[in-house]
């Protein structure tokens, strides 16, 4: 796993990307770049460029935020019990860098297995799938 001092870290990312990535904020709901973008190709953690997920499993929850039904492969992410703010929840982090990148619910799409991936858009990006 790729390991950097918090100090490399804030020198490398914005300082959005900082708090949501290293210190586990999130964006307010519906401003994220990636919230509507439906090019095909590989979305990777904003921090280290690991692969997270595929547009191929990206849809339209009305959450507000990039959603996807499945991570990118089974080792591309690590799922993590997240107790903050009085809720429990799952937190989704890269499994490359440890990453904050979202939270993980179980009101996805049921013909999808169920799963709902709620992904900041500032905590990856996009590499489109060249034609």
């Amino acid at each position: 796993m790729l390991q950097k001092s918090e100090e490399e870290w804030k020198k490398e990312l914005t300082p959005e990307q900082f708090d949501v990535l290293r210190k586990k904020g999130t964006e307010r709901a519906g401003t994220g770049k990636y919230l509507k973008n439906k090019e095909t190709g590989i979305y990777t953690c904003a921090a280290c460029d690991h692969p997270v997920f595929i547009s191929t499993t990206k849809y339209e929850s009305g959450s507000g935020w990039p959603s996807f039904t499945a991570p990118y492969s089974g080792d591309s992410v690590k799922v993590l019990m997240d107790r903050s703010h009085g809720m429990v929840r799952e937190e989704i982090v890269c499994a490359n860098c440890g990453s904050h990148l979202g939270h993980k619910f179980p009101d996805g799409p049921k013909d999808q297995g169920g799963e709902r991936y709620c992904i900041n858009s500032v905590s990856i990006d996009f590499k489109k799938e060249e034609e």
